[in-house]
C-alpha cells in the first residue's frame, strides 16, 4: 500500500478536497495554505474542516501535506520580506492547529539573497525558534531544494544544521523532493540506497516525513528545479518505481507535483498504485 496524491486547490473547501482526491483514486493530498504566489489565506469554517477530518478517518487517508507560499522567504536580505514570511508562517501554523491538527506543513527554507548561507540559516532558525512549541501537533517540514541561486537547503548538511539549531526540533522533519534532490546532485537513479544512507547519517531517516514525487527535466546536478511527469524525465520510470517501493519510505505520503492537469494526475496515481499490485 502507498499513500499517493497530488496538490489540490482549497477554493472549494477542505471537505471538497478530500472528496476530489477520492475521485482521483488517491489517499493523501497537498494544498497551499494561501495563494502560492502570496496573498491572504482563504477563510475556512471549522465545520468544513471537521468534515474533512472525519472523511480522512473513514477513508484511511495518510497525513496531509500543507504547503507554505512560494513567496515566504524567512532569510531574505530585506527585513520586510522576512517579517512578511514570519507572519505568513505564524498564521499558517495557527490555522493548521485549529482546523486540521496532527498533519504536516511543508515550506521552502528560503533564499539568502546574497547574505551567505550561514546568515540565511541563522535567520531561518530564528523564526522556527519563535514559532515552534512543545504543544503543537503539526510537524513542520523543511523541503530538500535544488540548490539554484542562493537557495538554502540544497544539501542535507544545510538542512541538518537548521534542525540541530532549533530548540523544539522534535517538531521538525524533512520533505524529500525527488526532482530537487536529483537536481542538487544526489544520484537517485544509480545509487538511491547510498543517497538514503547519506541522508540517514546526516539528518536521520526518522526525520523523513513526506515525498514530493517528481521526475526532472534536467540531468543530475543541474541545480535548475524543473519538474517532469513520471517516467518522462531524467530519473525515468524504473527509478521512480524503485523509490516508491523502497522499504524505508513505506507509510509516507507521496505527493505528485508533476506538470499535469487533472487527467494526468489521475493517470499517474493509477500508475503508482499499480506498482504495488
Amino acid at each position: 500500500m502507498i499513500y499517493i496524491g497530488c496538490h489540490l486547490s482549497v477554493t472549494d473547501g477542505y471537505e471538497a478536497m478530500g472528496r476530489t482526491m477520492m475521485e482521483f483514486g488517491g489517499n493523501t493530498f497537498a494544498f497551499f495554505t494561501r495563494n502560492p504566489r502570496g496573498g491572504k489565506s482563504k477563510e475556512i469554517s471549522a465545520e468544513d474542516a471537521n468534515a474533512l477530518v472525519e472523511l480522512l478517518k473513514q477513508e484511511n487517508f495518510g497525513p496531509l501535506v500543507a504547503h507554505g507560499s512560494y513567496t515566504m522567504n524567512l532569510c531574505s536580505a530585506k527585513p520586510e520580506t522576512r517579517r512578511n514570511g514570519f507572519e505568513m508562517m505564524a498564521q499558517d501554523l495557527k490555522k493548521m492547529e485549529e482546523l486540521i491538527p496532527g498533519n504536516l506543513y511543508n515550506f521552502h527554507p528560503g533564499s539568502h539573497t546574497g547574505q551567505g548561507i550561514e546568515v540565511g540559516i541563522t535567520q531561518i532558525v530564528d523564526v522556527l525558534n519563535q514559532l515552534l512549541n512543545p504543544e503543537m501537533t503539526t510537524t513542520v517540514l523543511l523541503e530538500t531544494m535544488a540548490g539554484k541561486g542562493s537557495e538554502v537547503g540544497g544539501t542535507f548538511e544545510e538542512l541538518a544544521e537548521i534542525i540541530q539549531r532549533v530548540e523544539h526540533n522534535e517538531k521538525l522533519g524533512v520533505c524529500f523532493d525527488t526532482c530537487h534532490t536529483w537536481d542538487a546532485g544526489y544520484d537517485l537513479v544509480n545509487d538511491f540506497d547510498g543517497v538514503l544512507q547519506h541522508f540517514d547519517s546526516v539528518i536521520g531517516l526518522n526525520r523523513l516525513k513526506a515525498i514530493h514525487f517528481n521526475d526532472s527535466k534536467n540531468p543530475c546536478g543541474s541545480h535548475k528545479d524543473r519538474h517532469e511527469k513520471l517516467g518522462q524525465g531524467f530519473l525515468g520510470e524504473e527509478a521512480m518505481k524503485r523509490i516508491a517501493k523502497h522499504p524505508a519510505l513505506q507509510g509516507l505520503p507521496f505527493i505528485l507535483e508533476t506538470p499535469n492537469e487533472d487527467d494526468g494526475y489521475i493517470a499517474e496515481i493509477h500508475t503508482v498504485k499499480e506498482w504495488f499490485t
